[in-house]
């Protein structure tokens, strides 16, 4: 019997709003370095690719609060100096990261919280496993969904990282449930299934962009129960 519902956020729950192209482009003109979107666009496949290369070399980063802002500064130093700010590309980079501390630049997607809801309606509890700095907490309950939320896990916050198998551990512990009583679901092969099923939890990938062709993840958190077979109980 299934007691307990574990979840992602980044690409799971929640997406940056409007996007991060946009939040970068207001944070540069408030400081009177005025870049188009189109411009700013073009450049976040080198951003995604300088994340992608640092967290391929050494992942723990995410374990530690300074080490998971200093990555992030990095991409956005990055992006300042290829679109020629160099002078003030460091503490641009900072003042980015500081605005993705804010609700108001986070969404949670429309299925989130009816999904929430469900889970809870059928006795179970929620909680949260991400990779992810302090902030994470407050964030939730700033976005209205820390009423339905049992317990938030980040990274940076307990020292340990997905897969690490102790966060997931951590987690099924904190909610007083056997790991093969919970269900993980997250958008990341590596962090979040084979880390969740590495302790035997059931684990759910959700692609919500459409790029995952193994046809085993599901779109939305609305086909979450179809997908585990709970309709038919």
């Amino acid at each position: 019997m299934t007691r307990a519902v574990f979840f992602d956020v980044g690409n799971t729950l929640l997406y940056p709003y409007p996007s991060v192209s946009e939040v970068c482009r207001q944070v540069l003109a408030r400081a009177g370095h005025t870049r188009d979107l189109e411009s700013i666009d073009a450049l976040m496949p080198l951003v995604d690719a300088y994340y992608e290369d640092r967290y391929r070399e050494d992942d723990t980063f995410w374990t530690d609060e300074g080490e998971t802002s200093g990555v992030w500064v990095g991409m956005y130093s990055l992006l300042a100096r290829q679109l020629g700010i160099h002078e003030d590309a460091e503490s641009l980079a900072r003042s980015v990261y500081d605005e993705f501390g804010r609700a108001d630049r986070w969404a949670a997607y429309a299925d989130v919280r009816p999904a929430f809801l469900r889970v809870r309606e059928r006795g179970m509890r929620v909680g949260i496993i991400s990779n992810w700095d302090r902030r994470l907490e407050s964030l939730l309950s700033n976005l209205g969904l820390g009423d339905l939320i049992d317990t938030v896990i980040s990274s940076a916050a307990v020292g340990l990282r997905k897969p690490d198998p102790r966060i997931f551990e951590m987690a099924c512990d904190r909610l007083g449930v056997a790991p093969a009583q919970a269900v993980h679901v997250g958008d990341h092969h590596y962090a979040d299934i084979l880390g969740a099923t590495s302790v035997g939890m059931r684990a759910v990938l959700i692609d919500r962009h459409g790029i995952d062709d193994t046809g085993e993840a599901i779109g939305t958190l609305d086909q979450l129960e179809a997908y585990l077979g709970w309709d038919n109980e």
